[in-house]
């Protein structure tokens, strides 16, 4: 039996019809983690473009600017321990919720921020420039928690990092105390995660899953690494329970023949995962 209740989350992403992806992914995970879950859909698709092309609904800016302000003066505003902000539908919405994250952080000054940098893989945006660069200039200098791929750091630093050295460069050049480097480095048929601090570097490390991989890990990452954080984990614990969880429902996807993460029949995983992740800890001081 629960003994208190936990911080409500808020999560402001994309939103499918069907598929685990974005908000159905990162809200899925942080309910599961015990999180009553406040939600802002900034786009709303049938399926993931990655399916196929499909029609996006978007919320016109008066429409999410008016929602924004409501939440902005809603009296349950300090119940957020967590924000997760990632894919945008619009540049202007940036802006709206950096206000938005402004105003809990004045009313609960612990609140934790993550920052999801959804704009881009293979080196290439897949979003117009212009959101791209909302996104770093209003989001990420606010977040304390960044999860960006290497595409993502590279368009937030301003360089394209290649080696291990220069992404913790780049990540430690970015305003966020925690940047969390997805698929960071690949070698040997292993794939490796990178948590830079201001002070140390952690990295997790798993073999590479065979085939084609289920669209939405980045989004069940980032919500899993914020959750664990929220309640207290330490960073290196967060790092492993999360990257722990993502292995679990990509095994399980595999077998499964799915072609979406299967968070609901895996999501003893989101609680509890079996995987095994090697976990590499090192002092990095910035210099």
């Amino acid at each position: 039996m629960p003994t208190e209740q936990k911080p409500a989350m808020l999560v402001a992403t994309s939103e499918v019809v069907r598929g685990a992806v974005g908000g159905r992914a990162a809200g899925f995970a942080l309910e599961r983690l015990g999180f009553p879950l406040w939600t802002v859909h900034t786009v709303t698709l049938p399926w993931h473009p990655g399916h196929g092309r499909a029609s996006r609904i978007v919320p016109d800016d008066a429409a999410f600017e008016a929602l924004v302000d409501d939440l902005i003066r809603a009296p349950w505003l300090g119940e957020i321990g967590g924000v997760l902000t990632g894919y945008l539908g619009a540049a202007s919405q940036a802006p709206a919720l950096a206000r938005l994250v402004d105003a809990i952080r004045a009313v609960r000054p612990d609140m934790i921020y993550l920052c999801d940098p959804v704009m881009g893989d293979n080196g290439a945006l897949y979003v117009p420039e212009a959101t791209a660069a909302a996104i770093r200039d209003h989001l990420a200098p606010r977040a304390d928690i960044l999860t960006p791929n290497l595409t993502e750091l590279g368009y937030l630093a301003g360089s394209a990092p290649t080696t291990r050295d220069a992404i913790i460069a780049a990540a430690r050049a970015l305003p966020a105390g925690k940047v969390a480097v997805t698929s960071a480095l690949r070698a040997g048929g292993e794939t490796e995660t990178l948590l830079v601090t201001a002070d140390g570097i952690m990295a997790a490390r798993h073999l590479l899953v065979d085939g084609r991989v289920p669209n939405g890990t980045g989004d069940l990452f980032a919500a899993l690494l914020l959750g664990r954080q929220v309640s207290g984990a330490r960073d290196a614990e967060a790092l492993r329970l999360a990257t722990a969880t993502l292995v679990d429902l990509l095994g399980a996807a595999r077998r499964l023949g799915a072609d979406e993460l299967p968070i609901a029949a895996m999501q003893a995983s989101i609680v509890a995962p079996e995987a095994k992740v090697a976990l590499l800890e090192e002092a990095g001081l910035a210099p």
